[in-house]
């Protein structure tokens, strides 16, 4: 079976297709076959990214380590219950696609659904990142706002643990469960040491590790509109490989070491 990353959280401009872009891209770049699901099925983000490199790659007639897609499609039916009978087996056939892949890469809208909610409890590797703030922290889990610590965990990570749950009863191995803090500053301000006690105090609790993200970096929103990645400029424009760059890229590489994802 391949290994399946979830990139998810509840909230929207957190990095979640950025991240997924540039892991899917790495993994590829590394010889692995990759499937890429989208289940942001109105605003579509990540496969927007993939169009746009697929527009690069024919108007610059070269090549590009690309991941292959599947995407379930969204019920239609009046009930509930059988809509989410229906998508739960389109999600599984998605995924039924994907069986000669080494990794599915999911990307997760900034709100619950019930295609989040499954590919949340199929995740072997559930990765969410969040922007360095008490606003994005709230996701997590509630404050209390006089003394800072974490009063107790919000309904985001109370599906996430549930679904942990769900997934050891039924005998397989637990979710690998990683926080990224992206767009951290390079001050040492209040707001950035607050968020890193509270992050930690929470990673204990409920238990998830902790992983370093990308910082606030032009780069990463310049790069959406041609559907690269920091990993492929070397190749389509060395000169763009300023130290900034550089630095930038190499977060990406001390991402995917501290994904600790096994080989294809």
């Amino acid at each position: 079976m391949p290994h399946v990353i979830v990139m998810g959280n509840e909230k929207g401009g957190s990095g979640k297709s950025t991240t997924a872009m540039h892991v899917a891209t790495a993994l590829t770049r590394e010889g692995g076959k990759v499937a890429a699901i989208d289940l942001d099925l109105r605003q579509q983000s990540f496969f927007r990214y993939l169009d746009n490199r697929a527009d690069y790659v024919r108007r610059h007639a070269i090549e590009l380590p690309t991941p292959r897609r599947a995407q379930p499609r969204p019920s239609d039916r009046d009930s509930r219950a059988e809509a989410e009978a229906e998508e739960r087996d389109r999600f599984a056939q998605a995924l039924a696609e994907c069986g000669d892949c080494d990794f599915v890469l999911i990307d997760c809208p900034g709100s619950y659904s019930t295609y989040s909610r499954l590919a949340h409890a199929a995740a072997d590797t559930l990765v969410t990142p969040i922007n360095d703030s008490l606003v994005d922290f709230d996701m997590l889990a509630r404050l209390d706002p006089q003394t800072g610590r974490v009063k107790g965990p919000s309904v985001y990570a109370e599906m996430v643990w549930k679904a942990r749950q769900d997934r050891a009863a039924s005998g397989r191995r637990p979710t690998d469960w990683l926080v990224l803090r992206n767009r951290m500053s390079a001050l040492d301000a209040r707001n950035k040491r607050r968020v890193g006690v509270a992050v930690q105090e929470l990673a204990a609790r409920i238990g998830f590790r902790l992983a370093p993200g990308f910082s606030e970096r032009v780069i990463f929103r310049e790069l959406f509109l041609s559907g690269l990645t920091l990993l492929d400029l070397r190749e389509t424009d060395p000169q763009a490989m300023t130290l900034s760059n550089v630095a930038a890229r190499q977060e990406v590489r001390d991402l995917m070491r501290a994904l600790e994802l096994p080989e294809g």
